[in-house]
């Protein structure tokens, strides 16, 4: 842990506004923790989640200039990965009442830190994040599951490190790392976890009298993976540049076992006298 987040977890900052744009069941999951915190929650998003938030005791927000004049400390970026482009050009930053710092919340960290640097004013901060955690691993508390961050472009510290409490608060593991290195390593765990997942359910692959521990898992996977939108895994694709490469690597890795094993099978079709 950083010697920011080590700080912030030493007192108990004061409560924070925060703002989120795009208010699905991940965004939903979080608010439900910052609320229990004590922190002010504002949502805008393109469904309508009025009713929704009526009943959590969030103000909602149809109009964005609105959302944006609320005069919201963080404002967290929580859109599909295929859509952020579209909304963060589509914010009217003008209508910021304060330099805000702006956190996103996404399963790649590379693709939003650019768009949010190109497009968002200079005088406002960027904190990205990938809680590497949901609503079914994250349902019995937070304890011990991966926080990872990137201070991508911080100038007003104390306000980083009441956000990062939030998380660290809740017993997080809390990673500071780049978001390079994020989908570098993400392209080999996350994104490989997905495609094989999918690559099961296109097999249609289900549990059997006779599975073994490790079938289990499979099944697992599978199940899982197809719990996630199919618009994430593209996401997780299209928008980390690491991701190809899996992709290549898995294909490769494929035909050389499918090599190997019709090697092994010529062998013992036409068998080798061994010399000794």
């Amino acid at each position: 842990m950083s010697s920011s987040s080590s700080s912030s977890s030493s007192s108990q900052p004061k409560p924070l506004r925060i703002g989120i744009i795009g208010f699905g069941p991940f965004a939903q999951f979080l608010a439900k923790t910052m609320m229990k915190q004590g922190h002010f929650i504002r949502v805008t998003s393109r469904s309508d989640y009025s009713e929704l938030c009526t009943n959590l005791g969030i103000l909602f927000f149809r109009d964005m200039g609105a959302f944006l004049e609320s005069d919201n400390e963080v404002i967290m970026i929580s859109t599909s990965i295929l859509s952020l482009s579209r909304v963060v050009e589509s914010i009217p930053f003008h209508c910021l009442k304060r330099p805000t710092l702006f956190v996103d919340v996404l399963s790649v960290k590379e693709h939003p830190k650019d768009v949010l640097l190109r497009i968002m004013p200079e005088e406002c901060d960027l904190l990205c994040t990938h809680p590497m955690f949901g609503p079914e691993s994250g349902k019995d508390g937070w304890t011990d599951l991966t926080f990872m961050y990137d201070m991508v472009r911080i100038r007003d510290q104390p306000l980083c490190s009441s956000f990062l409490h939030i998380f660290s608060s809740e017993g997080c593991k809390m990673l500071e790392m780049t978001c390079q290195e994020h989908d570098r390593l993400a392209a080999q765990s996350q994104f490989l976890t997905h495609t094989i997942g999918r690559i099961l359910s296109e097999m249609e692959v289900e549990p059997t009298p006779i599975d073994t521990k490790g079938f289990q898992k499979l099944v697992q996977v599978k199940e899982s993976s197809v719990k996630d939108s199919f618009d994430l895994f593209s996401g997780l694709f299209i928008h980390n540049r690491f991701a190809r490469q899996q992709m290549k690597n898995l294909e490769v890795a494929l035909e050389k076992t499918k090599e190997k094993l019709q090697e092994r099978s010529k062998e013992l079709q036409d068998p080798v006298i061994s010399k000794f």
